[in-house]
């Protein structure tokens, strides 16, 4: 049975390069694109719905992280065994959808990362030198807390399996940019694998990015992130965030069985 890809796309101001996005997307490998606005003041509603994609809309902008958690839980109710998440700001490449969704259906991964710094140049796509160096520092320092040895984590093109985005507590996570990286960290506490392909990328004007100043909040925010996972992978201070949900089910299940054997 082939299995149900559906993309999610985390919108806010997407009106110049939502329509562009969605026609390189190849059709033969999606179920369906859910499209979350996040309080757009542009035209990004009535274009998705022109496309005849499926809208959830809030009433406001909550943030980016906000976004991708009704991205995720729209997905899972529609019965998506897998979830891409794509840009609608043309920023990276949709027609690499087949190639990014490999690895899950290979059952190698449950997160597939599209890294832009695993080939190339990504200064010469025209990433900014401050973001490209504080990428690898940052990087270095996730791939020493992890365990791993990958070329980035702070992509915003990705593919989830359905077992992964059911297990990790994504509705305790930040409504902000932090949202990707304790996202990544979850999957690493709760054990499932992760993969990436190499993207290129594209730097213009109606491209999302964030600012010099807001990137260095986001880089404080994820050393920070870092240290509470290093003191829940030693035990030193556990908390619920890094925690499977089944786990957690299983455990409450058991210890209810016990007080009715009682």
């Amino acid at each position: 049975m082939k299995p149900k890809v559906i993309v999610v796309m985390p919108a806010y101001n997407a009106a110049r390069t939502l329509r562009m996005t969605y026609e390189q997307l190849p059709k033969e490998y999606l179920h369906s694109v859910i499209l979350v606005d996040d309080g757009s003041t542009d035209d990004t509603i009535e274009i998705a719905r022109r496309l005849n994609l499926e809208v959830f809309i809030h009433t406001r902008n909550f943030g980016y992280g906000a976004n991708q958690k009704t991205c995720y839980a729209e997905a899972l109710k529609a019965g998506a065994d897998i979830v891409v998440m794509v840009h609608p700001d043309y920023q990276y490449d949709p027609t690499l959808l087949p190639e990014i969704i490999q690895p899950i259906l290979d059952g190698k991964a449950d997160l597939v990362l599209g890294s832009r710094l695993q080939k190339g140049s990504a200064l010469k796509q025209g990433m900014p030198w401050w973001k490209f160096y504080a990428n690898r520092f940052l990087t270095w320092v996730e791939n020493v807390c992890f365990g791993l040895n990958h070329s980035e984590y702070h992509t915003g093109y990705r593919a989830f399996s359905r077992p992964l985005l059911e297990a990790v507590n994504f509705g305790m996570n930040s409504d902000g940019f932090i949202f990707d990286q304790e996202i990544v960290a979850q999957t690493v506490a709760c054990r499932f694998r992760i993969d990436e392909i190499a993207v290129p990328v594209r730097y213009f004007k109606e491209a999302s990015s964030i600012s010099l100043f807001n990137s260095t909040i986001y880089g404080l925010k994820i050393l920070w992130l870092l240290g509470k996972y290093m003191l829940h992978k030693t035990g030193i201070h556990r908390t619920r965030q890094f925690e499977s949900l089944h786990l957690r089910y299983t455990t409450a299940a058991n210890a209810a069985g016990a007080s009715s054997r009682a």
